[in-house]
């Protein structure tokens, strides 16, 4: 059986989607229906402990998940928001502490882009540190100002710095993302904002799911709570034994 690097999933014929966990439980429904690869996300992580995204507070958190996670018959890359610290060597050290095929390495903190030099930084001392690792340089600039030029100026430092991939989010149009893609030298990642399908013929390599997953998890469940509430029959869902065999398994 051959056995694809995380590297190599960003080279296949069409994007490759990655699912992103919250919790052992939703890591464990991705890796049994087949996914090569799971990421986590800040958010979940962030939310499920009650604390809002983008201040740091889910550094333990994701440390202690994909922990538990690294016996999962899959890769493993992790949402490290901007790398927890504005000291480069202590991101690397912590990077380095996960044992995992790759990061999110974000340029932004609290929801303000940070001076590109001091993101790259840290890519660099993390591709110094643990140089296997899949760094994947997030650009936050279309959270705030759709700027292509920006963008790549950023994108180009990171890869400079050593970064194996860029990540950019937000609400990206067409003729941007063919830009964008034709750009970067390396995997251009997005979230899923066009179907798999168009974001393989603009360029795209990865399409994270991001917080969607746990977002629309929190959705359902408040929904079929007002399914029962209004006198409707129970919806489906995975049955009780099979869940707890699942853990089971996982404790084996």
């Amino acid at each position: 059986m051959t056995v694809v690097t995380f590297r190599q999933l960003h080279h296949g014929d069409r994007p490759f989607v990655l699912p992103n966990a919250w919790d052992v439980a939703s890591a464990l429904a991705f890796a049994e229906a087949g996914y090569p690869a799971i990421g986590t996300t800040s958010f979940g992580l962030a939310a499920a402990a009650g604390d809002p995204d983008g201040d740091r507070s889910a550094r333990e958190a994701t440390r202690n998940l994909v922990g538990r996670l690294r016996s999962l018959p899959c890769h493993l890359t992790a949402d490290v928001e901007d790398g927890y610290s504005d000291d480069p060597a202590e991101v690397a050290e912590y990077v380095a502490s996960l044992d995992v095929a790759g990061v999110n390495l974000e340029d932004s903190l609290a929801g303000r882009l940070v001076d590109p030099a001091r993101h790259a930084a840290k890519i660099a001392a993390v591709k110094a540190r643990v140089p296997d690792v899949f760094v994947n340089a997030r650009v936050d600039t279309y959270w705030s100002a759709q700027d292509v030029p920006d963008t790549l100026a950023r994108a180009q430092s990171y890869v400079d710095a050593g970064a194996d991939g860029v990540f950019v989010p937000g609400p990206i149009t067409r003729d941007a993302l063919r830009d964008l893609a034709a750009a970067i030298p390396v995997p251009l990642n997005v979230l899923p904002i066009l179907p798999l399908g168009e974001l393989a013929e603009l360029g795209v390599r990865r399409v994270s799911t991001g917080s969607l997953p746990h977002r629309a998890a929190i959705d359902t469940a408040v929904a079929v709570a007002a399914t029962i509430r209004d006198g409707h029959p129970a919806p489906k869902a995975t049955p009780y034994p099979d869940m707890q065999a699942r853990l089971t398994r996982f404790h084996a």
